[in-house]
C-alpha cells in the first residue's frame, strides 16, 4: 500500500496509486448546498488535499473520480475556470514578501486570462482577473484559497508587519463579495479565524463550517475510515511490534486519535501521524516533530500561565473561534493549531472544555515547555530518568526528590515571574512527562493542595513553598487536613513539604513523612 504522506495533489494521489480516503460525497454535499465557505483545521490535517480535490472536480476531470462516491452523485461534470490561491509557499518575513507572492500568482493568471500593460494594485488586478476569466470562458469562476492566514500567522510576533498583511489580505478577499456575479464557488481554509481581518464581517455570506457537525469529518481520518482503508496495515503494524491486533488499535487510538472539532461528534485521527505510523510500522511522534509553536510555549511561560488550566479553563464559543492577537490568551490559537481540542461543551453558557487530543500532542507539548522551566541539562540521560520513574513507582520519595533537585539545578535567572506558579508548573511538567497522573491545586474543604501525585501503589501529597522552611509546608498539610480525601484509599500515603529557593532557583530542602 502506498501512503500519500506529503502528497497534497489529488491527481497525483489517484494516478500514482496512493490510497485515498474518499471524502467526495461530503465534498459534493458541501458544493451543492452553498457558494461561499470557510474551514479551519490544524496544519497537516488534509486541507490542501481537499482543496486540490475540489479543483479537479470543478475542472471537470471526471476520470480521476472513477470508483469514488461522487461518480454516482454528479451527472453533468461541468468545467469552470479555477483560481487556486495557495499561500503555503511564502516565507513572509517582510512587507514585500506577501506582495511578491500574490503578484507572482496573479502574473500566472494574467497570462491565461489577459491583462492590461499597466500594473495596478493587487486588489484591482485580482478583481479584473476574476472578471476576465468569466468573460473568456463564459463560466463563473471558482476561487480556492489554501491557508488564507499563513502570512498573518507567520508575522504573529510582529504586530506592525501583521497589520500590514491584514490590510493587504482584506483588500484581496473583499473581491469575493464585489465580484459575486462572476463567482460560482469560493472555499477558504486556514488554521485560525482572525476576526479583525474583517472578511468574516464584510463577507456575511461566507459560511463558517469549522464547528458544523455535518462536516466534522471532512478532513482527517475517522475510526470507521481507519478500518475501512487500512485494516491490513494495522495487522502489519501489530506484527512488526510483536503485539496483538487489538493492542495495535489501542495504541493508534491513544497516540493519534481524539480530535473533536465540534461537541459530541466522532473523534478524528491526525492523518499525517497515522499514515507515517502505518508506513513505518512504528508508533512515534510525527506531527509534532514537523513544527514547534515556540512563540506560544514562550507566551505560556511569560504569562505565568497555570499549565493545569490548559485542560480546566472553559472557553466561550466566540473566543474559541476567533483570534485577533496573543495579548489576551494563547488558548484559542492553541486550539485552532491542533494542540488542544474540544472535550466537552456546556450548552447553557456556550462554554467549551478543552484538553490535549492524544498522547503524541500532550507529550510533545510538554517537552517543548520543559526547557523553559528547567536547566535543560542534556546530561540527564534516559537511565537517569528511568531511575526517577522507578523511585516514584516503588515509594522512594527521598530519592526522587533528590532527582527533582538535579532537574532544577542551574535553571536560568531569565525565568522570571510568579515563583510559586513557576515551581508548580515545573513539577507538573516533569511528573506528566514521566507518565504519572498529577492533580495541581486540588480543592479540599479547607484549601488547595499544591500537588497530588498518584501511582498504582502510592499517593504523594505535596505542598510547595518559596523561601519558607519545608517544615512549615509540611505543617500546612496537617493544619489544612489535606490528607482527609485519601483516608479510605488503600495505597500508601506520603506527605511532603518542599521549599524552593528564589535565589538559587531550585529545591533548597524537603521534608517527607509517611502518613499513619
Amino acid at each position: 500500500m502506498k501512503f500519500p504522506i506529503g502528497i497534497q495533489t489529488f491527481k497525483s494521489v489517484i494516478t500514482e496509486g496512493y490510497v485515498y480516503v474518499d471524502k467526495t460525497a461530503k465534498m459534493y454535499e458541501l458544493i451543492s448546498m452553498g457558494k461561499y465557505y470557510f474551514l479551519s483545521r490544524p496544519r497537516r490535517f488534509g486541507k490542501s488535499l481537499l482543496i486540490s480535490t475540489m479543483k479537479a472536480y470543478f475542472e471537470g476531470e471526471k476520470e480521476l473520480f472513477k470508483g469514488l462516491a461522487i461518480e454516482k452523485l454528479e451527472q453533468e461534470w461541468k468545467q469552470y475556470p479555477v483560481l487556486h490561491l495557495d499561500l503555503n509557499t511564502g516565507k513572509y518575513k517582510s512587507k514585500e514578501s506577501l506582495y511578491n507572492v500574490l503578484s507572482d500568482i496573479f502574473d500566472d493568471w494574467e497570462e491565461i486570462y489577459g491583462s492590461t500593460d499597466e500594473k495596478k494594485d493587487l486588489e484591482l488586478r485580482f478583481k479584473r482577473i476574476v472578471k476576465r476569466a468569466y468573460e473568456k470562458t463564459g463560466k463563473q469562476v471558482v476561487i480556492l484559497v489554501d491557508e488564507y492566514d499563513k502570512p498573518i500567522l507567520s508575522a504573529i510576533e510582529d504586530e506592525e508587519l501583521q497589520e500590514d498583511y491584514r490590510g493587504t489580505l482584506k483588500s484581496i478577499y473583499s473581491v469575493l463579495k464585489t465580484q459575486d456575479q462572476y463567482i460560482r464557488f469560493a472555499f477558504l481554509t486556514g488554521v485560525s479565524k482572525f476576526s479583525r481581518l474583517s472578511i468574516f464581517s464584510d463577507l456575511n455570506n461566507l459560511k463558517d463550517i469549522t464547528f458544523n457537525k455535518r462536516y466534522a469529518d471532512i478532513c482527517g481520518i475517522s475510526e470507521k475510515e481507519l478500518h475501512t482503508y487500512f485494516e491490513d496495515s494495522i495487522k502489519e503494524l501489530a506484527e512488526a511490534n510483536s503485539i496483538t491486533y487489538n493492542e495495535a488499535c489501542d495504541k493508534l487510538k491513544e497516540t493519534y486519535d481524539g480530535y473533536h472539532f465540534t461537541p459530541k461528534t466522532v473523534g478524528m485521527y491526525n492523518p499525517f501521524s497515522l499514515l507515517n505510523a502505518l508506513q513505518d510500522g512504528n508508533i512515534d511522534s510525527y506531527w509534532y516533530q514537523t513544527g514547534t509553536p515556540t512563540f506560544l510555549v514562550q507566551m505560556l511561560r511569560n504569562k505565568d500561565y497555570d499549565l493545569q488550566n490548559l485542560q480546566l479553563d472553559k472557553i466561550p464559543a466566540k473566543t474559541l473561534s476567533e483570534v485577533d492577537s496573543l495579548k489576551s490568551s494563547p488558548i484559542p490559537l492553541l486550539y485552532q493549531s491542533g494542540y488542544l481540542t474540544i472535550k466537552d461543551y456546556d450548552e447553557r453558557f456556550r462554554l467549551y472544555q478543552l484538553g490535549f487530543p492524544n498522547r503524541e500532542v500532550e507529550e510533545g507539548f510538554m517537552q517543548s515547555l520543559l526547557p523553559l522551566y528547567t536547566s535543560g541539562d542534556e546530561s540527564i540521560s534516559t537511565p537517569y530518568i528511568a531511575r526517577f520513574v522507578d523511585d516514584v513507582m516503588e515509594g522512594r520519595p527521598e530519592s526522587f526528590l533528590s532527582s527533582l533537585k538535579t532537574f532544577l539545578d542551574g535553571s536560568s535567572y531569565d525565568l522570571a515571574g510568579e515563583l510559586e506558579i513557576y515551581f508548580q508548573n515545573t513539577m507538573f511538567l516533569i511528573f506528566r512527562l514521566m507518565g504519572f497522573y498529577v492533580d495541581v491545586e486540588r480543592k479540599t474543604s479547607f484549601g488547595r493542595i499544591d500537588i497530588v501525585l498518584h501511582t498504582k501503589d502510592y499517593i504523594y501529597v505535596m505542598e510547595l513553598k518559596v523561601d519558607v522552611p519545608a517544615e512549615k509546608a509540611l505543617a500546612q498539610i496537617d493544619s489544612k487536613e489535606y490528607l482527609l480525601p485519601f483516608a479510605e484509599d488503600e495505597r500508601k500515603l506520603y506527605k511532603i513539604g518542599v521549599s524552593f529557593s528564589s535565589k538559587k532557583r531550585t529545591i533548597s530542602e524537603w521534608k517527607c513523612v509517611e502518613a499513619s
